[in-house]
């Protein structure tokens, strides 16, 4: 693929309930390696021309570590810092001096998702140009949605809507397609987007996820791609959730 694609890391959390406020959620390791190398190595296989790594909580730390880790890489490494933690939406305006200039798109990612494989974002690009898309999302089919943003899709199967769950219809809550929160932006519209959402909401944070409800209202075209294998997209936020995640490398 001849795309030109730069990749924002969300890596500014606290982690709170990781039960250690010392360190970084993203320094936590999952089977001897930090969570944010995981991501880091994905991001730097699918040759992305640019990494951002959002920094924020502890950001020293993940900023020495990833200095010392990637050091034949680092020209390529970008830390944009999230000192207020303002949301998702808020995480990745922080990149805007990086990535005013960037012709091409911007995947997202979080780095306390540790298992996604370059061969399914691999396919989630292709899905994205091949449909030419204006901005795509990785989505899941899962036993158990409460608590996630569902994807709604019309007659025809084409998605149109990441609906949180607490604004969902008990119709909709049946829905089994969650929003995983990774996603390909044109980057040009991803900070057009990003300057129209606002933060009337009850987090009062800057959702990322309003962008796409900017781009429904002005008729730009959009993918949800599902994938069949859950634990890629698991995000980690409990040290329970860390131990279970790592129970299941033993069988990847």
């Amino acid at each position: 693929m001849n795309k030109k694609i730069s990749t924002v890391i969300m890596a500014a959390g606290k982690g709170k309930r990781m039960k250690n406020p010392e360190k970084s959620k993203v320094m936590h390791k999952l089977n001897g390696k930090p969570l944010i190398q995981y991501v880091t190595e994905l991001s730097d296989k699918i040759n992305s021309e640019l990494i951002i790594i959002v920094v924020g909580h502890r950001k020293e730390s993940v900023i020495e570590f990833i200095n010392g880790k990637f050091s034949d890489k680092i020209s390529r490494i970008k830390f944009a810092s999230q000192d207020e933690q303002l949301g998702t939406g808020h995480a990745v305006m922080q990149t805007g001096k990086f990535l005013k200039d960037f012709k091409g798109d911007t995947l997202i990612l979080s780095g306390d998702v540790p298992l996604l494989k370059s061969g399914t974002v691999e396919s989630f690009q292709d899905f994205h140009f091949n449909n030419n898309f204006d901005a795509s999302l990785i989505s899941a089919v899962v036993d158990n949605p409460s608590g996630y943003g569902r994807i709604l899709r019309d007659e025809n199967d084409n998605f149109f809507e990441i609906r949180e769950e607490k604004d969902c219809t008990e119709k909709e809550k049946l829905c089994k397609e969650i929003n995983s929160g990774i996603y390909l932006v044109d980057t040009g519209l991803l900070f057009e987007a990003l300057s129209t959402i606002k933060t009337d909401n009850a987090q009062q944070e800057y959702y990322l996820t309003d962008i796409f409800g900017y781009f429904r209202k002005t008729g730009r075209s959009t993918g949800a791609y599902a994938v069949k294998d859950v634990r890629e997209i698991t995000g980690i936020n409990t040290v329970e959730q860390l131990e279970e995640l790592e129970k299941s490398l033993l069988v990847i």
